[in-house]
């Protein structure tokens, strides 16, 4: 059979009717516990001489198509699933940390994120270097002998600017450092950071890989030694597992993703284009405004989240999130509704101010998560809540 599109494999990877009683949905594997065939069956299990299932924790069927598919769907060899986007990255992370290292991150990180490194510094010694990515000097000035891991966003949440994967990847495998990017905001039908050369990539499932705002959920993908090496020690002992009721919301919202997403950068697209020619919105952050190359290196399209600056006060940012109407004021991304939240003092209200204004995130800052309605229904929601300030 020739190579499948993204749009088949979304639908189809890791899942076989046939071996499911002829079941074409996914069925859900709702049990804790597994039934051995003997006693000796299931010592050969825990000793790993046998392959099989015995406790969901430690792997569900369910569970598996999903982390099947998402590796393949990111061009990755294994996958894990979580319980959490936060417990994703806190598993790898911790995975490929000891005590007394170093981590290069981008300086713009999601506020849980950022206080989990502040908590790797305070708790275990760890060194931690915020940096732009801006250029190879700055990156190479950076590494340490024992620089264990480098982590980014790009986009960079909330303020969409772009770092050069390959750039990274490069000086990083001339190190013998790993990658860890977080692809939540592009999802893998967008940009797939492992054929970068990334090493690892998580996402927080709960957004764009579900797309419903009913589950809350995380994704790892990587190398199949590093990602058994995850599964059986910081996932398996810490037990940020995913439930199998979440994995079956996560593969059905899989099967929809091309199709969301194109929707998603449609209407941002154009809302983008509406707020840029807008007198009170004094900046307009969004991938495909980027200049430096980066976006067209690595990004099909510029996703579903557009960052924008009003002109005004903290004051003024909030009264614009009450004088919308379609737009749901809430966190998190990815929903088919619109929402809208204000980073300073919700996101990345975990984030010293000095630090959060180092990165870009002013009490000015909007993040828009573009929904799938009518475009011009979110535009005139937000046109009008800006002429009311």
């Amino acid at each position: 059979m020739k190579k499948q599109h993204f749009a088949t494999k979304a639908i189809h990877q890791g899942y076989d009717a046939n071996e499911m009683k002829g079941s074409v949905a996914t069925p859900i594997f709702q049990t804790s516990t597994f039934q051995f065939d003997s006693a000796e069956h299931g010592e050969h299990s825990f000793s790993g001489e046998e392959n099989g299932y015995i406790y969901t924790r430690i792997g569900n069927p369910t569970v598996d198509v999903l982390e099947e598919r998402i590796a393949e769907l990111e061009g990755a060899e294994a996958g894990l699933a979580f319980s959490s986007g936060m417990g994703a990255i806190s598993a790898v992370l911790i995975a490929l940390t000891k005590a007394n290292d170093h981590i290069i991150a981008s300086s713009g990180l999601y506020g849980c994120s950022f206080g989990l490194l502040k908590m790797f510094e305070e708790k275990y010694n760890m060194s931690l270097s915020l940096i732009d990515f801006s250029s190879e000097e700055e990156i190479r000035s950076h590494i340490k002998d024992e620089t264990s891991c480098i982590y980014i966003e790009t986009p960079i949440n909330p303020t969409m600017r772009l770092i050069d994967l390959e750039l990274v990847s490069r000086i990083a495998k001339e190190n013998d450092i790993p990658v860890v990017v977080d692809n939540t905001f592009s999802s893998p039908y967008l940009q797939r950071p492992i054929e970068l050369g990334c090493d690892v990539v998580v996402h927080s499932a709960t957004k764009y890989i579900n797309g419903h705002g009913d589950v809350i959920a995380g994704l790892a993908v990587g190398k199949q030694e590093l990602m058994e090496e995850v599964a059986m020690t910081t996932r398996k002992d810490i037990g940020a597992v995913l439930a199998p009721f979440d994995a079956w919301l996560l593969l059905r919202g899989l099967k929809t993703l091309p199709l969301r997403m194109d929707r998603h950068c449609d209407n941002a697209e154009k809302i983008v284009e509406k707020l840029e020619e807008h007198p009170k919105v004094k900046h307009v952050y969004y991938p495909t405004i980027d200049k430096s190359g980066v976006f067209d290196k690595q990004m099909t399209r510029g996703g579903g989240v557009i960052a924008f600056e009003i002109n005004g006060n903290k004051q003024r940012a909030q009264q614009l999130l009450n004088n919308v109407s379609l737009a749901k004021v809430a966190v998190s991304l990815g929903d088919a509704e619109t929402l809208i939240e204000h980073p300073a003092t919700m996101t990345h209200a975990v984030i010293p101010e000095e630090e959060r204004l180092k990165m870009g995130i002013t009490d000015t800052l909007i993040r828009l998560s573009v929904g799938l309605e009518a475009w011009e229904d979110i535009w005139d929601d937000l046109e009008s809540a800006l002429a009311k300030l």
